[in-house]
């Protein structure tokens, strides 16, 4: 039986134990349902090998050899990684459009007794509606943006919300990335569509009748877009606004940013672009505190001439209500903890 869904909601609430992405191992790599395996019928040069014979050769023997080479993988994948199961496992699977890969897999899994369903449409209809639900729908979710100038600590006191049992909502996590100029992070960032499929399944795993609390981004985080229907909400979303003396927030991105401090090389690399927008003066002011292993200085100057004015002139132009401004002494634990506290009140009382 070959299953249709009709909204993105409606895939992520199935009922299946395992779902599983029979297409290659670099289409798998770009992006993915959330939590599907990956148990390919065709690995990359398989695949590239079967399309050149389908352009250059004929459909007919590309197809001969795509059978013969998808029953021999699907029938390792059976005797080895699926062998483990019982016969009542329920495996949903899908393919790039619901076709050949993912139905022959599937009629296999059938005749062994799994109640194997397809996915109509396969990767292409999931994609499709992630894309309607974070490109032409409006979001359904109440967001309660929480701002702050750069050391305010919002990554933290997400998690200490989170902790509290608020709905929280970390575009940061979801990028792999810091969200500002030395803002990366090892492992790199995931492809568009990869973030966009994680952004998605946490959303609709979100109580729309909750307020969901995400941090203040601009547009982009790192090299990552926001989707339109997300930034549209997060631009109206109502903000609490905290601030911390710079004191507090120095000391704070010299342990948060530890890494990209410690690597004197990549920091002049990011660092000397911005002779454009800041003046030589001021970037031959960084790089000499840079050189004298000054991490506390370096990122305390950061904060006054770059990223402080940068986000007062982006203050100047939003719109958005501010419902609370909550001062936060200090970025410690303690400090943190009573920030979060002072947070959930005023979320407690929308």
């Amino acid at each position: 039986m070959v299953l249709k869904f009709s909204d993105l909601p409606q895939l992520y609430a199935h009922d299946f134990d395992t779902v599983i992405d029979v297409r290659s191992p670099a289409e798998y790599a770009e992006d993915h349902l959330p939590g599907a395996i990956s148990l390919p019928v065709l690995d990359n040069d398989e695949r590239a090998r079967v399309g050149t014979i389908y352009v250059q050769q004929s459909p007919f023997l590309a197809r001969k050899l795509g059978a013969a080479l998808v029953f021999r993988n699907a029938a390792n994948h059976i005797e080895h990684s699926l062998s483990h199961h019982e016969g009542g496992w329920k495996p949903l699977v899908y393919c790039w459009r619901g076709g050949q890969r993912s139905g022959s897999f599937t009629w296999m899994l059938q005749q062994i007794g799994w109640r194997a369903e397809v996915i109509e449409g396969g990767y292409r209809t999931y994609r499709r509606l992630v894309n309607r639900f974070l490109y032409n729908d409006p979001l359904p979710h109440r967001l309660i943006a929480l701002d702050g100038y750069t050391g305010t600590a919002k990554t933290d006191l997400l998690e200490h919300l989170k902790q509290r049992g608020v709905q929280v909502l970390d575009l940061e996590g979801l990028a792999n990335h810091r969200g500002s100029l030395l803002g990366e992070m090892p492992g790199g960032q995931p492809s568009q569509k990869a973030f966009e499929s994680d952004l998605a399944a946490d959303l609709c795993r979100l109580d729309p009748a909750r307020p969901v609390v995400v941090e203040a981004e601009s547009s982009k985080i790192g090299a990552l877009i926001l989707p339109p229907s997300l930034w549209a909400a997060l631009r109206a979303a109502p903000r609490i606004q905290v601030s911390a003396p710079i004191e507090a927030r120095t000391d704070y991105l010299v342990t948060a940013y530890d890494d990209i401090l410690s690597n004197a090389d990549r920091l002049r690399e990011r660092l000397s672009p911005l002779r454009a927008h800041r003046g030589h003066e001021v970037v031959d002011g960084w790089l000499t505190l840079i050189e004298a292993g000054d991490k506390q200085g370096m990122t305390r100057a950061l904060m006054e001439q770059h990223y402080d004015p940068a986000y007062a002139k982006s203050s100047r132009v939003r719109t958005a209500e501010i419902i609370a401004r909550i001062d936060a002494t200090a970025l410690d634990g303690a400090g943190l903890h009573a920030t979060a506290t002072r947070i959930q009140q005023v979320l407690d009382q929308l």
